[in-house]
């Protein structure tokens, strides 16, 4: 009876051990799901025709080396799908260069993967109101507000956001 005893508790505990190894063997693939949709909806509507917009000379001042260090920072959480963390990273940058408008926009992306649109209508704003008026970045502002305003019920505003991104275009003249 004993010995019946000590090989159902080992049977018991293997299947336990299976079970766990099944568990975590499934996990392991895992990624974060992103609940609002907006993950892919900043690389194809922000980011990727912003650069393509940019055709012009791009002008970036000097960062400080604890901000690059930051924004990189931010830059691989957001890629994992950590936007906590990467919104944490971004604070952290406008702390110290609290004008910044790469951090400024960075961090309206980041609420907009986040769903916080309101957020990121403020923050697209402010690096707008702070950056260059052509290039990029000038494009990434106004794809964002646009996209930020659309998810806000703003059609309108948002049409006209996207027109606004168009005019961050910066060509040199054609020769008379």
């Amino acid at each position: 009876m004993a010995r019946r005893t000590d090989t159902l508790g080992r049977l018991r505990t293997l299947l336990a051990a299976a079970v766990t190894a099944s568990l975590l063997a499934a996990c392991a693939g895992w990624t974060p799901s992103d609940p609002t949709g907006t993950t892919d909806t900043v690389e194809t509507d922000v980011r990727v025709p912003a650069s393509q917009d940019s055709a012009g000379v791009q002008v970036f001042p000097l960062q400080n080396p604890a901000v690059k260090e930051l924004l990189a920072d931010a830059s691989s959480a957001e890629s994992v799908g950590d936007y906590g963390t990467a919104a944490v990273l971004l604070e952290r940058a406008l702390r110290i260069e609290p004008r910044d408008p790469e951090i400024l926009q960075s961090m309206a992306e980041v609420q907009l993967q986040n769903g916080d649109y309101e957020q990121a209508l403020n923050f697209a704003v402010r690096s707008y109101d702070s950056g260059p008026r052509v290039g990029e970045i000038c494009s990434r502002n106004w794809r964002t507000i646009g996209v930020a305003r659309e998810r806000l019920g703003d059609r309108s505003g948002s049409a006209e956001a996207v027109e606004r991104a168009s005019q961050c275009m910066s060509t040199r003249p054609e020769r008379l």
